[in-house]
C-alpha cells in the first residue's frame, strides 16, 4: 500500500514539474520572459584604451550614443576601464 502511495506522489511531482517547465519555456519562446526584448548578438568588439568614454567610442565607430548603449546594455559609462570589451557592431 505504501508503495502505491509513494508512486502516486512521485507521479504528481513529476507532472507538476513538467507543467512548470513548460510554462516557463513558453513564456521565453513567446517573448514574455523577464528579459523583455531579445538580446542582440555582438559581431565586433574592441578593447577600451586609456581615456576612452562611451561617447568617444561611439563617435569613433560611427554610432550614435543611443545605438552604442543599445548594443552595450550593461555598460557603466562612468567607469569604462582599460581592456574592457565593448561591442561596436551587432
Amino acid at each position: 500500500m505504501a508503495y502505491t502511495s509513494n508512486t502516486s506522489v512521485f507521479k504528481l511531482v513529476l507532472v507538476l514539474t513538467l507543467v512548470m517547465i513548460s510554462v516557463s519555456e513558453s513564456r521565453t519562446l513567446l517573448g514574455r520572459g523577464t528579459q523583455g526584448a531579445a538580446a542582440l548578438a555582438c559581431n565586433t568588439v574592441v578593447g577600451a584604451e586609456g581615456g576612452d568614454t562611451c561617447s568617444s567610442i561611439a563617435q569613433l565607430f560611427g554610432l550614435s550614443l543611443k545605438e552604442f548603449l543599445k548594443i552595450n546594455p550593461n555598460i557603466n559609462c562612468t567607469a569604462v576601464f582599460v581592456g574592457q570589451w565593448l561591442c561596436i557592431a551587432a
